[in-house]
């Protein structure tokens, strides 16, 4: 199945327009550090995950939302990278089925796309058009670590859709806010309210119910999706981390050259999983696919493929340098409204009343949450003003 001009003409424009966005934030910090937060940025000689992973890099440094307030400027570059995401994610998951559909071998293909991705990078610092981080230590640590839940995520993933029905998988993984939410309060230490976490349930249950179109059980699919939301949840939470860690970590570590590291770390980490899971098959796979493609036109494919799955995890680091975890957790579960519309236009799927009332559901629950989220947020940062002022002789004001 060759690969059409459209889709060659389009990786050279998300190419340009991701471009663009890196610039822009590839000479700041992830987080603009105060006086006040200054003394937050130690980071733990571990960098483990054991219930005070980054308490120390993060507890004063983030609010108890996990966001820096931001003017309404700033909310509009976080709106169009989000933006941005979940048009580079529906591409990369069209493509990516048409390619699994001619040749099913889902750990072999994602550890080319992260091949893809990390030659990418190695090409950008080498060519000087990003400034190529360094890494102390503890950098390398954290780099490792979500290099392994960003190949844990994305090689389950995969093998959860191989193993039962797509909706039966999305279902499952429409639960991952709940996990970004458990994980990212032990880990920065700091809850939000449990209102906030309430209007979590329409946003997972009316992606939920548009998605349950099949009733395909599979407990491979299930164990695997449900690995992939805790990984990917370890994998935004310490990814955030070392964002806010600044230099503590290396140089010139920005989110998008975060990514870059964490892509070929997985890269490789993913090697000896694809040879022992698919290992020669995968040449038998491509010879059988050779009847309606030739091999040039699968090579175009896969590398198309991976720079599409490339750069819509990079534009998704650089909503997450600006938003907590579970805020991009919520939009991670949302865009499978946009996936589920974009495969009606693609491939001519009917849209049931369900899916719609579903996905009714869950764009309402997102608008729910982030306003009770902001409306939290205000109430806490009303009450720590009042706190701040001086008070009388007698504890008054």
């Amino acid at each position: 199945m060759a690969p059409t001009r459209t889709a060659t003409r389009g990786a050279l424009l998300a190419l340009l327009l991701v471009g663009a966005s890196a610039r822009s934030t590839s000479l700041k910090p992830a987080l603009v550090t105060t006086p006040r937060s200054a003394d937050a940025l130690a980071v733990p000689s571990t960098f483990d995950v054991d219930g005070a992973l980054a308490r120390n890099v993060v507890q004063k440094s983030i609010p108890r939302g996990g966001e820096e307030e931001m003017t309404l400027a700033a909310r509009l570059k976080v709106g169009g990278y989000f933006a941005l995401w979940y048009i580079l994610n529906v591409v990369y998951n069209i493509l990516n089925k048409k390619y699994l559909n001619v040749i099913p071998a889902p750990l072999t293909v994602g550890s080319l796309q992260f091949g893809v991705g990390a030659l990418y990078s190695v090409l950008l610092w080498s060519t000087k058009l990003r400034a190529a981080p360094t890494l102390t230590p503890e950098g390398k640590s954290a780099v490792n670590k979500v290099g392994f839940y960003h190949m844990s995520g994305q090689e389950l993933s995969m093998m959860s859709l191989g193993a039962g029905a797509v909706s039966f998988t999305h279902i499952v993984k429409a639960l991952e806010p709940f996990f970004s939410a458990v994980v990212s309060a032990l880990v920065f230490g700091k809850w939000m309210h449990p209102v906030v976490y309430l209007t979590l349930v329409p946003v997972v249950g009316g992606v939920a119910y548009a998605c349950l179109k099949e009733r395909g059980f599979s407990w491979l699919a299930f164990y695997t999706a449900m690995g992939s939301n805790l990984a990917f949840a370890l994998r935004a939470v310490v990814s955030k981390s070392a964002l806010s860690a600044g230099s503590e970590l290396g140089e010139n570590l920005n989110s998008v050259n975060l990514f870059g590291l964490v892509t070929i770390v997985a890269f490789f980490q993913s090697i000896p999983l694809f040879l022992l899971g698919e290992g020669l098959n995968f040449i038998d796979l491509w010879k059988s696919a050779l009847g309606d493609s030739t091999s040039a036109d699968l090579v175009k494919g896969l590398v198309i493929s991976g720079l599409f799955h490339y750069l819509n995890n990079e534009v998704m680091y650089l909503a997450l340098s600006n938003v907590h975890p579970v805020t991009l957790a919520v939009g991670n579960t949302l865009k499978r409204v946009f996936i589920i519309v974009a495969s009606v236009l693609v491939f001519r799927n009917p849209v049931s009343v369900q899916a719609a009332i579903g996905s009714a559901i869950g764009i309402g629950g997102v608008l729910l949450y982030s306003l009770t989220k902001q409306y939290y947020e205000e109430l806490e940062k009303k009450a720590a003003e009042e706190a701040a002022k001086p008070k009388g002789r007698f504890g008054r004001k």
